[in-house]
């Protein structure tokens, strides 16, 4: 048994000067991640800071069409909120397909941020893993592959982000704010995720002791047309294989604009910006639609096991435009089952 000290902050400066004060510390907030790597000893804090007694719950729309969602907002409530299913339907749709009901009533929208990655090779504690000790090597590179990333790797990690949320808080330009030991900060959701490179071990720009307190969502009016479409291996609590958040415009049977992320296929959630550079003026068109998936999946690097997602991928992209176009704003229902799409 590993002593572990306890502490519940009642405010968040004091939160923030706990942990950022101890390199041993962190924070505690749902727990339904951490508590699982606390039990694999992948993670081996000192003292844990509780902060569920924070003022960060909040779940408020914007005067200009936006949403402000607090750290310890948990999912069921974000996707229940109705000014999220009204103006942000993809992310309602991706917080409900994300995990179990009894997960999502835990699990906070800070935390689900954070996760860390689904790789068996980082939980185990015992393989080789440059996220767990850094310049150990990567095991999955050369070993069972088949859910890892396609697009974003290096040779250091191929570890694909675990979050269906936070790819449709990319395709929205949302912005995560933080308190730290300097402040407060600003972080534009898509910089907030970094990429691999040759320090895996660096997921985001934070500093130890910085907390997320709040994701901000700008008036993005395309969003009320929306979905979030998932591909797994089963319908029941599984990661996706591939995800797609879109949104779309149509003028006059030309695409006026689109905001689209993929998931499941990447080390971070991926803004799929050149397939959105293709389409915009493009008709709408299942050839149109497979040439930008091509376009955005040109550049993926597949091993063995996983070279499939790329096929999966593209198809995963025309479905999702497909359902749009045809006025289908449910992607729940067609994302959740097993098999890829046609």
């Amino acid at each position: 048994m590993r002593p572990i000290t306890y502490v519940r902050a009642t405010d968040t400066a004091t939160a923030v000067t706990a942990v950022s004060s101890d390199p041993t510390s962190d924070f505690l907030a749902g727990g339904t991640t951490e508590v699982d790597l606390l039990r694999q000893n992948v993670m081996n804090p000192r003292r844990l800071v509780d902060i569920n007694d924070l003022p960060l719950t909040g779940i408020v729309g914007t005067p200009e069409g936006g949403v402000r969602i607090g750290a310890l907002a948990r999912m069921s409530d974000v996707a229940a909120a109705p000014v999220v299913r009204e103006r942000f339907p993809l992310i309602a749709q991706a917080l409900e397909l994300g995990a179990s009901p009894q997960l999502r009533n835990m699990a906070s929208m800070g935390g689900n941020l954070l996760q860390r990655v689904r790789c068996s090779y980082f939980r185990d504690a015992e393989s080789p893993c440059n996220k767990r000790e850094p310049g150990t090597g990567c095991s999955a590179v050369e070993g069972f592959s088949r859910g890892h990333a396609v697009l974003g790797t290096s040779e250091h990690c191929i570890a694909t982000h675990p979050s269906d949320v936070a790819v449709a808080l990319v395709a929205l330009d949302a912005r995560v704010h933080t308190l730290g030991p300097r402040g407060e900060r600003s972080y534009a959701v898509d910089d907030f995720f970094l990429l691999p490179g040759d320090a895996p071990h660096r997921e985001h720009p934070m500093e130890h002791g910085e907390l997320i307190t709040e994701i901000e969502v700008p008036a993005t009016p395309i969003a009320r047309h929306s979905l979030y479409l998932k591909v797994r291996d089963r319908e029941s609590y599984e990661f996706a294989l591939v995800s797609v958040a879109a949104a779309l415009s149509v003028m006059d049977g030309v695409i006026a604009d689109v905001r689209m992320a993929l998931g499941g296929v990447a080390t971070k959630p991926w803004r799929a910006r050149r397939a959105e550079d293709f389409l915009i003026g493009a008709a709408t068109q299942r050839n149109d639609f497979a040439m930008a998936a091509r376009v955005e999946m040109a550049d993926a690097r597949p091993t063995a096991m996983n070279a499939f997602k790329v096929e999966l991928a593209q198809r995963a992209v025309v479905r999702a435009l497909d359902m749009l176009c045809d006025g289908n704003e449910n992607g729940a229902a067609p994302g959740s089952g097993s098999g890829s799409p046609t």
